[in-house]
């Protein structure tokens, strides 16, 4: 690998986690403290222009500060991923590290957040985990929301609270994969969905942040992939990006059915495992992957790359609402093909990658093939 060029980096720190999602089975199969990954094998990754540290719950790491230590040595930029319940331990390694960005993950307001993510007080306790990082002086802190069909309708007023408190605001929509220990996660209502998906949009484009121009083209896609579409853009995880996990195996991303390893860094030098066979297999597999993912950790990097198709779609979108137009979810031909019968929700539901009739994957064991 050449040492001028930097990676996309997640690291998975734990599977531990002190909250019961519905849409999340992790908490059911979580890593042994013991087996998580070390500062040793974590001084062993590469340069990283960006690193996301996630879980389950990072904040249950009683290291996460030494490990954030060594990662802010290979990293450019580091956010947390959290449920910002442990409040005392967020505030205490911001203090340490004001760089480092938080994004805590809220469901919905407070009696649809509670319900979803089965933490105690969950919502008022991420809240003011927020506010406080915030009236420290923190920037970089926003909320992250998964959406579904029971917490579509608190969307946009989630968005405007995070607006008016000049904080980030990241979006998801249900996944299935060995990460979440799930395969039967699916959006039931999806015109509805997407109505809630595409007020969102219009609320960022009718903004004056060009950072909101380019979130609103994601949830666009977002829109896409909940009918199950082809995604919008190329996806290169394994090629510019990758995850690690608490077993130090090393994937290309989170959103296999079954996990798919390149490597192992707890036994591996980087170079050995990034150049190896059995990550030219992975990255075979990636080229034909046909699950159609539609997350932050591969669509970031995309939009970066392949800059040209969401700008010139964020410029007609302005354009726009300047002839008083207004973004509508029915330029995808998907939603028209739905809304005329064309293509049914059974339809919609084969191409997801909603399976009832299999057991869930944990990440345990792995495959590395380009077989299915």
């Amino acid at each position: 690998m050449s040492k001028e060029k930097k990676l996309n980096g997640t690291v998975i720190v734990t599977y531990r986690c002190n909250a019961q999602c519905t849409m999340c089975s992790r908490y059911k199969a979580p890593s042994r403290p013991e087996e998580e990954i070390s500062i040793e094998t974590i001084r062993k990754l590469p340069p990283m222009y960006f690193t996301n540290i996630t879980g389950g719950e990072p904040f249950m790491r009683d290291d996460l500060e030494e490990i954030v230590e060594e990662l802010s040595k290979l990293s450019d930029r580091i956010v947390i991923s959290t449920n910002g319940f442990f409040t005392d331990r967020i505030l205490k390694l911001t203090e340490r590290f004001p760089k480092v960005g938080i994004r805590i993950s809220i469901e919905g307001l407070e009696k649809t957040n509670n319900e979803i993510r089965g933490l105690p007080d969950g919502f008022n306790r991420g809240y003011e985990t927020l506010k406080q990082l915030r009236a420290r002086g923190m920037k970089d802190v926003g909320f992250g929301m998964t959406i579904q069909d029971r917490n579509a309708a608190d969307l946009v007023p989630l968005y405007n609270l995070s607006d008016e408190l000049g904080m980030e605001f990241a979006t998801a929509s249900l996944h299935n994969s060995f990460y979440f220990v799930e395969n039967k996660n699916v959006i039931h209502d999806r015109p509805m969905v997407a109505a809630h998906f595409e007020s969102l949009i219009n609320e960022m484009l009718n903004s004056g942040s060009p950072k909101k121009w380019f979130r609103a083209y994601f949830n666009h896609g977002l829109i896409n992939y909940i009918y199950g579409q082809k995604r919008l853009l190329p996806c290169d995880m394994a090629f510019d990006t990758f995850f690690i996990d608490p077993y130090g195996d090393v994937m290309p991303c989170n959103g296999t059915k079954e996990k798919k390893v390149m490597g192992n860094l707890n036994t591996q030098t980087w170079d050995e495992l990034w150049n190896s066979e059995q990550a030219d297999q992975v990255r075979a597999f990636v080229r034909h992957c046909d699950r159609n993912c539609w997350m932050i950790g591969s669509v970031s990097p995309a939009m970066h790359k392949y800059i040209m198709k969401p700008a010139a779609w964020v410029v007609a979108h302005k354009l726009k609402f300047w002839t008083k137009k207004k973004y509508s979810m029915y330029e995808l031909q998907c939603c028209r093909d739905y809304r005329d019968g064309k293509l049914t929700k059974e339809m919609c539901d084969q191409c997801s990658t909603c399976d009832m009739l299999t057991d869930a994957e944990d990440g345990r064991t792995f495959s590395a093939s380009v077989d299915r």
